[in-house]
């Protein structure tokens, strides 16, 4: 699901456009449906591998598994998004990268989701990038894809609990990017659906600011204990991108081709 980026904007504009990831890979933007750094981040820290079988919930314009499918993509991803305009375009990036055989739209509610669209309880890897507000909190949402995307009147993390316990395999991940206030409240529903948290980073703007984000791994029927990975600062203090972040983002070899 497209938010607001957090942090520096992936892309903006007022058109349909194409996005360059690099790898020789495109994607498909809106105005409604675009991408920003969380989703960059969230697809760097879920990292599957060649042999995985993934699944996007909420995948709006389908940033993640394209990021994925730029170099060694996993074996089969599934983009499962709810809003008709998202899927159209992801359907326009899978047929421009051919990538048929890797990635498989699935325009369904993720609380849902037909049993027959993705195989249950084989997955390797789930990600969500979901919405991280309340439905009443906050000032309104102009529009429904901002108000989908931002808040949680079609999907909760509990939702997202649910439906990732239900596809993963035993032992299978599921990575999540959220807002640091709802953590412990994220790490007990996890828990109450199997699924142990294992691995915890901590995002910040600069040095000197309180993490605005946090990237998080759990694992079905995992037992208890918590890696904190070292927190990823994404400007120095000159105020540039640090080295970390422009690994992740690759905009300005993008920029350059």
């Amino acid at each position: 699901m497209q938010k607001e980026a957090i942090g520096q904007p992936a892309c903006q504009g007022n058109e349909n456009r194409m996005e360059l990831l690099g790898g020789g890979v495109f994607a498909f933007v809106s105005p409604n449906h675009t991408f920003g750094t969380d989703a960059l981040l969230l697809a760097d820290f879920a990292s599957p591998s060649p042999s995985c079988l993934a699944a996007d919930l909420g995948s709006g314009c389908g940033i993640i598994p394209l990021l994925w499918c730029r170099e060694n993509p996993p074996r089969k991803i599934w983009a499962v998004e709810l809003q008709a305009e998202a899927c159209a375009l992801i359907r326009q990036s899978v047929a421009y990268n051919g990538l048929q055989d890797k990635l498989e739209v699935v325009q369904a509610d993720l609380r849902q989701l037909p049993s027959t669209t993705i195989p249950r309880g084989r997955l390797d890897l789930v990600v969500s990038n979901p919405p991280y507000q309340e439905v009443d909190a906050g000032l309104p949402d102009k529009g429904e894809a901002r108000r989908l995307a931002r808040r949680e009147e079609s999907c909760t993390i509990e939702d997202v609990a649910r439906t990732s316990a239900g596809l993963l395999r035993f032992g299978g991940r599921l990575c999540i990017c959220h807002r640091p206030v709802r953590l412990p409240e994220i790490m007990e529903k996890l828990r109450a659906m199997s699924l142990e948290p294992k691995r915890l980073r901590l995002v910040q703007a600069r040095a000197d600011k309180a993490p605005f984000l946090f990237l998080l791994e759990a694992r079905k029927g995992g037992r208890p204990g918590l890696q904190v990975l070292p927190t990823l600062l994404l400007k120095v203090a000159d105020g540039q991108d640090s080295a970390e972040l422009r690994r992740i983002y690759r905009l300005y070899a993008m920029r350059e081709q």
